[in-house]
């Protein structure tokens, strides 16, 4: 089991981080609601979650709690632009269909 980050991504939060002044990595997870069923959440942790399942890509530390992790399982999270739009985006294999706003998902 595993979640990555593209190198975009990385490097976004890894900045980010820097400009906070704190943090050990982001916290991804899933929460129940929408017109699907479930939605991502994505936080900055400041400290090792206790009991996390932890990951790193290009130096980054990526944390998911165990009841997450079977619906995130392969997921990678890419950092696009487009046009003018831009912000994190959950590359998930287990999502079999997503509601029309694109704000939630089910597997």
């Amino acid at each position: 089991m595993a979640v990555t980050l593209s190198e975009r991504a990385a490097t976004h939060v890894s900045n980010y981080l820097a400009k906070r002044g704190k943090g050990v990595g982001i916290r991804l997870g899933v929460r129940t609601t929408g017109c699907s069923g479930m939605a991502y959440k994505l936080e900055f942790a400041d400290a090792t979650p206790e009991g996390d399942e932890q990951f790193e890509s290009f130096g980054v530390k990526v944390f998911v709690d165990p009841k997450s992790l079977p619906y995130i399982d392969g997921t990678e999270l890419d950092y696009a632009r487009e046009g003018l739009n831009e912000g994190f985006k959950f590359n998930n294999p287990n999502v079999k269909n997503e509601c029309g706003c694109g704000e939630s998902f089910n597997v």
